[in-house]
């Protein structure tokens, strides 16, 4: 698998729509940073807000982050993120996983994005690994009942190439079926509890998405990952000190557009490729 080079990988970005003009839609930005100041709990992700963010200071903070359009004014359309800050972030987030590599640490990764991050984490995975790290599986089987649009539904953490994601309780896995989409802190939640009541390695680093990345730090645990323009808690989480990176990226592209991303971590972080 050869490397990605840094302009190789901000081409990538534009060309595949992982920064520049995203799909994600100003509109859904906003109910989104509308959402976070009213602390719903579908966009705070198990994070406890320690200041008032206002709509205003999340937008101020998200064009800060990823490169989105400060004017409230600004409504509608496709919303933006800055690849250079994306290459940023990125290599911080390499550089961590590196230092975590080296130390041989313990890490968890879990993502509610399986069909489309699924890949990126299983690269990692498997590249820590092999670096001496211990990939954390706690709680496999458990189940969690979460709140969805179609009410409260009962799913059982599951692992696949290391990497934790939920399916729907009482559902066989089937060939090429990765799992389910879920914004949830409740899977890390009980991960993480699962360690503490075997008084088994605690994670040095968890690595993830949405719930499983503001679930961790809320926890006082380091986490970093992607996330969104419309997922400002990860943001939030950063500026607050209780999330350690987060990379601005479209979170729903196709699955083989990440691949690049996860050469350019290996490369940079000078793990197993």
């Amino acid at each position: 698998m050869p490397s990605t080079s840094v302009t190789a990988l901000r081409t990538h970005l534009l060309a595949a729509r992982l920064a520049g003009s995203v799909r994600t839609l100003r509109e859904e930005s906003l109910r989104s940073y509308q959402l976070f100041a009213a602390r719903d709990p579908r966009v705070t992700l198990g994070l406890g807000p320690e200041r008032d963010w206002t709509e205003r200071d999340v937008i101020a903070l998200m064009a800060a982050k990823c490169g989105v359009s400060p004017d409230p004014a600004h409504i509608s359309g496709p919303d933006v993120i800055d690849p250079d800050r994306t290459l940023s972030a990125l290599d911080a987030f390499a550089d961590r996983l590196g230092e975590v590599a080296a130390a041989r640490g313990a890490v968890l990764l879990g993502t509610g994005h399986p069909r489309r991050l699924l890949g990126f984490y299983g690269g990692l995975a498997d590249a820590l690994s092999a670096a001496g790290c211990l990939l954390l599986t706690p709680a496999q089987g458990r189940c969690v009942d979460i709140t969805t649009r179609f009410g409260v539904r009962t799913y059982a953490i599951d692992y696949v190439r290391g990497v934790a994601l939920v399916r729907e309780s009482g559902v066989r896995a089937t060939r090429g079926e990765s799992g389910a989409h879920t914004h949830s802190p409740l899977p890390v939640r009980a991960a993480l509890e699962s360690l503490a009541e075997a008084g088994g390695p605690l994670p040095d680093l968890v690595v993830g998405d949405h719930g499983w990345v503001c679930g961790a730090g809320q926890l006082g645990f380091e986490a970093m990952g992607p996330a969104d323009v419309d997922d400002p808690a990860l943001f939030v989480g950063e500026a607050e000190g209780r999330v350690a990176v987060v990379v601005p990226l479209d979170d729903s592209v196709r699955s083989p557009c990440y691949r690049p991303l996860t050469r350019y971590v290996l490369n940079r972080a000078c793990l197993s490729q």
